[in-house]
Formats: C-alpha cells, sequence, structure tokens
C-alpha cells in the first residue's frame, strides 16, 4: 500500500512539474489561445484533488510492529552433599518457571541411584527442606544457585501408607475373630459359644476401616508427595499392634459381656453408626475441591444434619472419630480399647488445634466462638497439657 502511494504521488508530481514548464513556453500563446491554458489548469486541478482523496480513503499509515526479543534467564544449581560439602553435580539451564520437583528431575538424570521422591534439597544445612511445588526464580538470590543435598531413604507414597494402616487392622480382627487354631485352646473355644456383643463389636469394626479404605480410594485427595519407609513401619506397628491387643481381649472365650447389659450394648452401637456416618460425610464435604487448595473457602455447613458440627467445632472430623472410639469403648468394656481410645483423643487433639489456628490465620470471620475438636472447650491450656503428656509418652 505504502509503495503504492509513492508511485503514484511521484508520477503526479512529475507530471505537474512538466505541464509547469511547458506554461512557461505557452504564455506567449495565451492571448492566442487562452481556453486551451484553462484545459490544462482544470486538468492539474482534478489529478491533485484525485491524489488526496485516494490518500485520505487510504487511512492512516500503519507502522510495522518492532519485533520484541525477550531473553530468557537460566539458572545453574549447583548441588552438594550436605554432610561432607562436596559437589555432586550441576544442573544447568534451568528456567525461572521450573519448581524444584523440575530440579529434582534433571538431578534424578544426572545421579539415577537417587529417585526424586528420595532427594531432600536445602538452601543451607540443617535448614528446612525445600518443597516441590517451589519456583526455583523464589528461592534464587542471583543466577547460581547452591543447594544442599540430603538422602531421604526409602521412601513410600502416602497412599500406600493409608492403605497398609487400614488394611491390617481388618484382617488382624478377623483372624481373632475366627479364633484361628494356635491363638485360644481349641477347647475352650468349642466349648463356650460367643456373646452377641462379640459379633456387634466384629462388624463395627470391619464397618469403620473398611470406610477408611473406601475414602481412601475414592474420596480423600492423598497427596501425591512421598514419606518414608520409618513412618509406613512406625504407623503399622501402632495400629496392627493395639489390633491384636483389642481383638485378642474381645473374641476371648473368657470375654465377659459389659456391666449395663444389652441397653449398654444398644445405645453405644447406634451412637457408634451415628459417628460413622456423620465422619463420612464431613470427609465428602472437605473433599470438595472449593476446600482444598490455595484459593479454599471454609467449609460450611448443607442441608445434611451430619455436617451441622461445623456450627460448633473447625474439625468435626475429628470429633465423630474419636465420638466412634468412645462408643466402641462403652460397647466392648475393655481397657485395650480405651487406652486406644485415649491415645487417639492426644493425637487428634493435637492434629485438630494444629489445623484450627491455620483456619484462624486464613478464615478469622468464620472462626467466631468455634472450638477445634471439642464443642465449646476453648481453653489453650487443655492443648498445652496434651502436648506435654504425648511428649512424656513418646519419651
Amino acid at each position: 500500500m505504502c509503495l503504492l502511494l509513492t508511485r503514484q504521488l511521484l508520477l503526479v508530481v512529475r507530471r505537474m512539474f512538466k505541464r509547469h514548464r511547458s506554461l512557461a513556453s505557452e504564455r506567449r500563446r495565451e492571448l492566442i489561445s487562452p481556453r486551451a491554458t484553462r484545459s490544462i489548469l482544470k486538468d492539474d486541478m482534478r489529478n491533485f484533488h484525485f491524489l488526496s482523496q485516494f490518500i485520505l480513503s487510504a487511512g492512516p499509515l500503519k507502522s510495522t510492529s518492532a519485533v520484541k526479543h525477550t531473553k530468557t534467564t537460566h539458572f545453574e544449581i549447583e548441588i552438594l552433599d550436605a554432610q561432607t560439602k562436596k559437589q555432586i553435580c550441576i544442573v544447568d539451564k534451568v528456567t525461572q518457571k521450573s519448581t524444584i520437583h523440575d530440579v529434582k528431575q534433571k538431578f534424578h538424570k544426572a545421579c539415577p541411584q537417587w529417585y526424586p521422591s528420595r532427594v531432600g534439597l536445602q538452601l543451607e544445612r540443617g535448614g528446612p527442606f525445600l518443597k516441590d511445588n517451589l519456583t526455583v526464580q523464589s528461592v534464587a538470590a542471583s543466577s547460581i544457585v547452591t543447594l544442599y543435598f540430603t538422602d531421604l531413604g526409602q521412601q513410600v507414597s502416602w497412599t500406600t501408607v493409608f492403605l497398609a494402616e487400614y488394611t491390617g487392622p481388618l484382617l488382624i480382627y478377623l483372624l481373632f475373630y475366627l479364633r484361628i487354631p494356635y491363638i485360644y485352646d481349641m477347647k475352650e473355644s468349642s466349648r463356650r459359644l460367643c456373646h452377641p456383643v462379640v459379633h456387634l463389636a466384629c462388624f463395627c469394626h470391619c464397618i469403620h476401616y473398611i470406610r477408611y479404605l473406601l475414602e481412601t480410594l475414592f474420596v480423600h485427595k492423598v497427596s501425591s508427595g512421598h514419606t518414608s519407609l520409618k513412618i509406613l513401619l512406625k504407623s503399622c506397628a501402632f495400629y496392627w499392634g493395639f489390633t491384636s491387643w483389642i481383638a485378642y481381649y474381645i473374641n476371648h472365650p473368657r470375654y465377659t459381656p459389659p456391666s449395663f447389659g444389652y441397653r449398654q450394648v444398644a445405645v453405644s452401637a447406634i451412637n457408634f453408626l451415628i459417628c460413622e456416618a456423620g465422619n463420612h460425610f464431613i470427609n465428602v464435604v472437605l473433599a470438595h475441591p472449593s476446600h482444598t487448595g490455595n484459593n479454599a473457602c471454609f467449609p460450611s455447613p448443607n442441608y445434611n444434619p451430619f455436617t451441622w458440627m461445623f456450627f460448633l467445632v473447625s474439625c468435626p472430623n475429628y470429633t465423630y472419630e474419636i465420638g466412634s472410639w468412645i462408643s466402641f469403648t462403652i460397647m466392648t468394656q475393655t481397657l485395650p480399647v480405651g487406652i486406644f481410645t485415649l491415645l487417639m483423643s492426644i493425637q487428634m487433639s493435637l492434629w485438630a488445634q494444629k489445623k484450627h489456628k491455620i483456619y484462624l490465620k486464613k478464615f478469622n470471620s468464620y472462626m467466631h466462638r468455634k472450638s477445634a475438636m471439642i464443642p465449646f472447650i476453648l481453653q489453650s491450656t487443655a492443648w498445652e497439657m496434651l502436648g506435654w503428656m504425648k511428649d512424656k509418652l513418646e519419651s
């Protein structure tokens, strides 16, 4: 378009220049033929008018857009051993948007003996491990970044941990319930019939852990991260060991039923099932996309009456969980179940208090007069006492 306008303008100017040169020679003949001069001037005005209209109709000239050359910054990451400070490798060509997980992937390519879940990276020795979702740009002070590597040992996924924790108690309890040989005396087992509460306790125990397994697979959004094998062994030892102790007493041929008979068993069994249903519905609400992630909102009660516990506490799933174990303790009236319930109450109270503090920072307006786990109990000294008891038990 620009070339066409330029050529047209040059032709018109050249033509007008030639004609004005010819006017000088023709002025002598102006007296003789004035009409010829007038026709020439009219032609020139027509050409100039046509050129101006053509330029106006073409619109403003568009300037060519300048090509922007964005320079991508790359980082060079030096990875040192956290104990010896010796250099292990250098990961280069790391972009600004790369995450720590991407760095671990490249580190695994350079050192195949350490897969990403086993790699722990720190900005300084003895500092906290960097999370996988952190970007390199957020932790980099210059184009050269130094990170310290720690071998986290054998790792397992959190889904594996939960499935192992809950599958073991389910199978172990059934082995004691069936009274397989080498656990109880066969003669005594054949002579004594099981009390109805034994069958009911087995049903409730199975319902509890089957719910756990199904929620782990289909409800809970388990983190894609990993944890050490030691935590898996520790958790399995706790749950499996207590289940063996509990099942041994409840399914023993000499087990005696509760003191208040069927009324005690029936009331506690109904309360157990109510707490199990409440726990399930609360977990379904917590698994909703609006209650997870960075843009999460505080869970709100809905038409389901089991979710109304959110009006009183910030962690109703722990409230229902402790309610289930208290009901199971009253229903079976055994010491091992009571000790397990006490330990679980302490642990869940600490978890609830930790989550309650996070909720207070994020959703302060929604936390008015709410307690962490037990309704109407807001004293912080109770949580400090529970923390002290936990430290004493671990030591």
